[in-house]
């Protein structure tokens, strides 16, 4: 049996983890076999890499290509020891960011070329697309004051007001030109109906849930 690929996008403070964990107690009470994963930070390479892009301080600024290529890096090493090997045994595969975050930071928010993107994104994924992704859509200034009460912020969620939207408007690009392969999800709503307006979309997408509707 081949596994899903389960991505959730989103800006700074939109739920993203709190949702996963919901979606992940509720796959468990079905016996469905799952797997929490994150980019960047998902394997032990990623973690080191993880650090030196959002917690580490710089004496100087990160470059952005620099910044954009460590992001591809931890993708590349993700997708092959973790991703494939897991979907592989048939697993689901809950994924907090995937190649739509680094179009939507690196492109709309960095302005970075857009097709070296893309061809870093199918060299780093191989050509692997995820089966469904879910974009928790919120109000920039809610998600980073949700960030603000929560702990300090790393690099990126330090970045200007005017930086997160237009990686918001990134998102909303992709999901118009892409509405099939990404989903909008009202995140400003309450954790519950969120989290019950996912799990309608997992059963009306996914062969595995299906059998749920009957």
């Amino acid at each position: 049996m081949t596994g899903k690929l389960i991505v959730f996008e989103g800006v700074e403070g939109s739920g993203k983890t709190t949702q996963m964990q919901m979606l992940a107690q509720w796959l468990q009470t079905l016996g469905i076999s799952f797997l929490l994963t994150r980019e960047p930070g998902g394997t032990d390479l990623g973690k080191n890499l993880r650090k030196l892009l959002l917690e580490i301080s710089y004496d100087q600024t990160l470059d952005e290509m620099a910044e954009l290529l460590l992001y591809t890096a931890d993708r590349s090493q993700h997708v092959s020891s973790i991703i494939k090997p897991n979907l592989a045994t048939g697993k689901y595969i809950l994924c907090d960011r995937y190649t739509n975050s680094t179009i939507a930071y690196q492109g709309y928010g960095r302005g970075l070329n857009m097709s070296i993107i893309d061809q870093l994104n199918q060299i780093a994924t191989g050509g692997l697309e995820s089966d469904l992704t879910i974009w928790l859509d919120i109000d920039v200034e809610i998600g980073l004051s949700r960030k603000r009460g929560q702990a300090e912020l790393d690099r990126m969620e330090q970045e200007t007001i005017e930086f997160h939207h237009r990686v918001q408007r990134g998102y909303n690009e992709i999901a118009r030109n892409h509405p099939s392969k990404m989903i909008r999800v009202d995140g400003n709503q309450e954790q519950e109906l969120v989290q019950e307006n996912i799990r309608k979309i997992l059963i009306d997408t996914t062969s595995l849930l299906s059998c749920l509707k009957k």
